[in-house]
């Protein structure tokens, strides 16, 4: 079989991919960047056409992308936690992120990492089967409130759980509202808190608006809007089950342990 060619894979909307990449490898070099890191996480962990895809970038852009494995990738999740959150890189602490599709939980002590897991709990898939008349009856809100509850107990969420720290979108997205951020800032959000009480105020808030209600709240992104009710159900049951008294929002991620790892060496 001939080998897979660039322009052939890059045909009409993988031509704007094409540009995204030497685009972004041009301003990278620009900037006096001495090194590019690429890396694929779960999409290519499980592609078929991974090797295809890693050629094509190298032939459009000169850039390597390396494929890191799932630990690898929560170790460095987990390294822009302990050292981007004042506290956290002395304390026994649980992660989580909270998706569309699923939520992943890590668990480190004293920075290093124990132990992680991901369930199939996301915000799109109880949005869809509980949440999806705006405004949402009461009955709807707690169908939802306890089928989260139940799945997250059965999956091995566990308490107590000390230091709690909440990445990605809906955490990010739930702290902006809380500061009423019309121009979201991450340095606002980062090492900020979420305390049962704010968890439970956003809760009811969405519960009670239709969609372009929703969609005017400041600090709510309106394509966040439909799933940001579940995705606050999901931390404010974790809450509840690890006994926890706030969540600590991290606004880096696995970008930024990458950079702290290379960097480092």
């Amino acid at each position: 079989m001939a080998p897979l060619q660039p322009e052939r894979w890059l045909s009409t909307t993988g031509q704007v991919a094409q540009n995204s990449l030497k685009y972004s490898a041009r301003i990278a070099k620009e900037a006096g960047a001495d090194e590019i890191a690429v890396v694929g996480t779960m999409a290519l962990r499980i592609a078929k056409n991974t090797a295809d895809f890693q050629a094509c970038v190298w032939e459009l852009a000169g850039l390597e992308v390396r494929v890191i494995p799932g630990e690898d990738e929560a170790q460095l999740s987990y390294l822009a936690v302990v050292k981007g959150i004042e506290g956290a890189s002395g304390s026994k602490l649980m992660t989580m992120d909270t998706g569309g599709g699923s939520t992943e939980f890590v668990f480190g002590n004293a920075g290093k990492l124990e132990r992680k897991f991901s369930l199939n709990i996301g915000a799109v898939r109880f949005t869809e089967q509980y949440l999806s008349e705006m405004p949402v009856s009461p009955e709807h809100l707690e169908a939802a409130d306890k089928a989260i509850h139940d799945e997250l107990v059965q999956g091995g969420v566990e308490g107590p759980v000390p230091f709690l720290v909440g990445m990605g979108g809906t955490v990010t997205s739930m702290a902006a509202v809380k500061h009423k951020m019309v121009t979201y800032d991450p340095d606002v959000i980062q090492g900020s808190s979420l305390t049962e009480a704010d968890v439970a105020g956003q809760i009811a808030d969405y519960a009670a608006k239709t969609l372009d209600g929703r969609k005017a709240i400041a600090g709510l992104q309106p394509k966040r809007a439909d799933v940001i009710l579940a995705g606050a159900l999901i931390v404010k049951n974790v809450l509840k089950i690890t006994g926890a008294t706030q969540l600590i929002v991290s606004d880096r991620g696995l970008r930024h342990g990458l950079l702290y790892e290379l960097f480092h060496k």
